[in-house]
């Protein structure tokens, strides 16, 4: 099996969210769908000294986050009807619609927030990782539509020689799982205060 994976260069994302524009476009997504996600994280303080000088460790920074087709993904785990599966070939997570009943387990399982159920449809709906477009030889929508090239697509192994397994503050740690994410770290995102931010738009992420 040839498991494909997604690269993410933080330090190039500006949170522009054409990614998630382009995806939402390309899969014709409902205005409360959204199959790949861009965090807002930030978080440190601003002091003023007895001297009038000021110091901070304020930090900020964005990260664009989909389904990331783990090779022990929960979602699947939990599904009780096998619609949530693995491709036996690219190793791509999708839902079997047919199959599908709806109950959004793969929802609460998930710690990506990845899989959503689509009342309208009737169904757990979530990013294939444009499994037709990878099929002809094509990347995902997203990665040719990000402006600042953060966003890369290939074999795990490919991936895995340009960041680490996603590993920054605001995700779960990668052994849940076991991701096919790799991310370069901005220096925010590497530095010890990370740890201790907060997502500001988590509405939006939520949704």
């Amino acid at each position: 099996m040839t498991q494909y994976a997604f690269f993410f260069d933080n330090s190039r994302c500006t949170g522009c969210r054409t990614c998630q524009m382009a995806c939402k476009d390309y899969k014709d997504l409902a205005c409360d769908i959204s199959y790949r996600k861009v965090y807002d994280y930030e978080g440190g303080t601003t002091e003023v000294g007895e001297d009038g000088t000021v110091t901070t460790s304020c930090f900020m920074y964005h990260l664009s986050v989909s389904c990331n087709h783990c090779d022990d993904p929960a979602c699947a785990r939990v599904c009780p009807t096998g619609a949530m599966h693995k491709d036996p070939e690219t190793g791509l997570v999708s839902v079997d619609e047919g199959k599908c009943i709806g109950c959004g387990y793969c929802h609460m399982a998930c710690p990506y927030n990845s899989p959503e159920v689509d009342r309208e449809v009737g169904h757990s709906v979530k990013c294939d990782g444009c499994a037709d477009r990878v099929s002809q030889g094509l990347e995902p929508i997203c990665v040719g539509a990000c402006p600042l090239r953060a966003l890369s697509f290939g074999t795990a192994e490919e991936m895995a020689a340009l960041g680490d397994q996603a590993a920054i503050a605001p995700l779960p740690e990668a052994d849940l799982t076991n991701p096919n994410l790799y991310i370069l770290p901005c220096p925010a995102a590497s530095a010890e205060a990370a740890s201790q931010g907060t997502v500001t738009n988590i509405k939006e992420v939520l949704q």
